[in-house]
């Protein structure tokens, strides 16, 4: 595994952010939060997720791969830069092309594929995980689950060639990414798609958006 390592990551980073349809997001958690439609819930989770990555000093740009009207018009009032799911062949032939978009915009990028539903993402912490995958070709952070990935990254020049979906950890083992000390960096981890995970989110603290959502939902109820 690679070290964290604490300094200014040497390269310059796009990161490349899928998410489908919110109709279609987030389908694990029916009924988790009574109340809140889930694609209200998925667009807060991509709002926090993309929030905090611009605001991740290693960051230079964040691509989104969406064909939703909503989710762009949200993303892109943030700074992210929106790319339509031209493909729409699934979540790593969009991943394939946000990479080849970003790398049109931005020749000699570093890249990072990462999940849309980091809403408890910590700049900080993912700023350590950049930092280590700089000094790897390609290199990947496994989720909270241990069975997943939420990021995938590939330096300058190197393909990124992601594998997510499923026992993605492994897959992307076998292509020869290296695999990331995922030691204090959890908020980089917990994607969210059971109640589990959400409940884990909320312990670790999300973002404004799914924060605010979840509080309305709660004075709406009270109320």
């Amino acid at each position: 595994m690679g070290p964290m390592q604490p300094h200014v990551t040497p390269v310059d980073w796009t990161l490349v952010v899928p998410l489908k349809p919110l109709t279609r997001a987030k389908s694990r958690l029916t009924g988790a939060v009574p109340g809140v439609p889930l694609p209200q819930l998925a667009l807060a989770f991509a709002q926090d997720t993309v929030r905090a990555a611009l605001t991740c000093r290693a960051v230079r740009d964040v691509v989104v791969v969406t064909d939703d009207p909503l989710a762009a018009r949200a993303l892109e009032a943030l700074g992210a830069h929106r790319v339509p799911d031209a493909p729409g062949d699934g979540l790593n032939a969009a991943l394939a092309h946000g990479a080849g978009a970003a790398r049109a915009r931005h020749p000699h990028t570093a890249l990072a594929a990462l999940n849309a539903d980091l809403p408890a993402l910590r700049p900080a912490e993912l700023t350590r995980v950049l930092n280590a995958a700089a000094q790897f070709r390609r290199a990947f952070l496994p989720d909270a689950a241990e069975i997943g990935t939420t990021l995938l990254t590939a330096l300058p020049g190197v393909a990124l060639s992601p594998a997510f979906g499923g026992p993605s950890r492994a897959r992307h083992r076998a292509s020869g990414a290296r695999e990331l000390d995922a030691r204090r960096v959890r908020s980089v981890r917990q994607d969210v798609d059971t109640p589990a995970d959400l409940r884990a989110a909320l312990a670790l603290g999300v973002g404004d958006s799914t924060a605010g959502l979840l509080a309305r939902r709660a004075a709406d109820r009270c109320g």
